[in-house]
């Protein structure tokens, strides 16, 4: 009696703990899903804004002052809804605030969105993240970020331009990986290549647009020199490490 009294409680801890994963994913799905919906339905026109650089750059030059506060909530959701253009808003960086301001606006905001995709994951636990992204894809993940490499892996996931970096925040916010080194290493790591967005925008809005080019076909080469290398970077960071913990 007593062990099926166990088994019962064990059991009864099991549905409520799933429970409460469901209603945590509710949530993130409020968010993520509801959010972009009411923007849609009751907004339709903000949407066109947002075909093409050119009506992105009207867009929030429209709005002067506010439209940095807008850069910054899109830049910030990017991080949290994936489906953002977020190549699109470093290039409107570039042209609307120019280099400096543009990559401030740009790390600000990314930094923003960093702590809440971490925070979220966090709050909603590894059962609703399995719920989300599936548990081979999770466990994969939260495996690497549990390792002693994981913030040199970290760097380099966010260095290589065009990867998924954005599940990246979710994965970290289960995992054993603390908050302030994780912002640190993915801010640096994203840097190079959101660098090379903004520049490519102010150079645009100068009229350079041979000079966008050359930075764009460089951008590109870079990033195929990374592929062909990343084997000996990946050597290069740990020697780096090993000498940092000495």
């Amino acid at each position: 009696m007593k062990l099926g009294g166990i088994h019962k409680t064990e059991g009864g801890h099991q549905r409520l703990k799933r429970t409460v994963s469901f209603v945590k994913l509710g949530v993130f799905l409020l968010i993520c899903i509801g959010i972009p919906l009411v923007v849609v339905v009751y907004y339709p026109g903000i949407i066109s804004r947002f075909r093409s650089l050119d009506d992105l750059n009207a867009f929030l030059d429209h709005y002067k002052t506010a439209g940095i506060f807008i850069y910054l909530l899109l830049q910030m959701l990017q991080i949290l809804i994936p489906i953002i253009p977020g190549q699109a808003l470093q290039l409107a960086a570039g042209y609307l605030y120019h280099f400096f301001p543009g990559l401030g606006l740009s790390l600000l905001g990314i930094a923003l969105g960093t702590m809440v995709s971490f925070g979220l994951a966090r709050f909603l636990g590894h059962d609703a993240m399995v719920l989300i992204f599936g548990e081979e894809k999770m466990q994969e993940y939260v495996r690497t970020l549990n390792s002693k490499r994981a913030y040199k892996i970290i760097f380099l996931l966010y260095l290589m331009p065009g990867f998924p970096k954005d599940f990246i925040c979710f994965a970290a916010g289960v995992s054993e990986v603390r908050f302030l080194p994780f912002l640190i290493v993915s801010l640096v790591g994203r840097t190079p290549a959101l660098m090379l967005s903004i520049i490519i925008g102010n150079m645009t809005r100068a009229g350079s647009y041979h000079g966008a080019l050359i930075v764009g076909i460089a951008a590109v080469l870079l990033f195929l020199l990374f592929l062909w290398k990343r084997r000996e970077l990946m050597e290069f960071c740990d020697r780096i490490y090993e000498r940092l913990i000495k």
